[in-house]
């Protein structure tokens, strides 16, 4: 499995590839700029990512932007969002406006910091990562 996690803050960065590292090749960034363009560059070469963890709130662009933004990509490529990279949403806020949003852009889990292994897994599984 080819993993992208876009978070901006380092130890939460270290905390996600620690729980992922076992599912496959992970890649980092640390914007949702970043992020847009790694995804981007990932389905340009025929090799896009199975699973991409978006932070919401990062610098230069909002892991929610940056959500609409990959989507974006993939039905340019003729890929619906059930086909493509599954996405979860992880965050320190536990507002429902944001999650409801997070939903509408499409993401398949969102899971509130601080990251918890279990739960992480639990989500990964129901989305059909595991």
């Amino acid at each position: 499995m080819r993993i992208l996690i876009a978070e901006d803050e380092l130890i939460s960065r270290l905390v996600l590839q620690g729980i992922l590292e076992g599912f496959g090749s992970i890649n980092t960034v640390v914007n949702g700029e970043e992020a847009v363009i790694a995804a981007g560059m990932a389905l340009e070469q025929g090799r896009p990512y199975d699973l991409i963890c978006l932070d919401v709130m990062m610098p230069r662009l909002d892991g929610l932007e940056a959500l609409c933004r990959i989507r974006a990509l993939e039905v340019k490529r003729g890929i619906t969002s059930s086909r493509g990279a599954k996405v979860v949403m992880i965050s320190a806020l536990d507002d429902p406006k944001k999650i409801v949003t997070a939903f509408k852009g499409l993401c398949d889990a969102y899971i509130i910091k601080p990251v918890d292994k279990a739960e992480l897994l639990k989500k990964l599984k129901e989305i059909g990562c595991s």
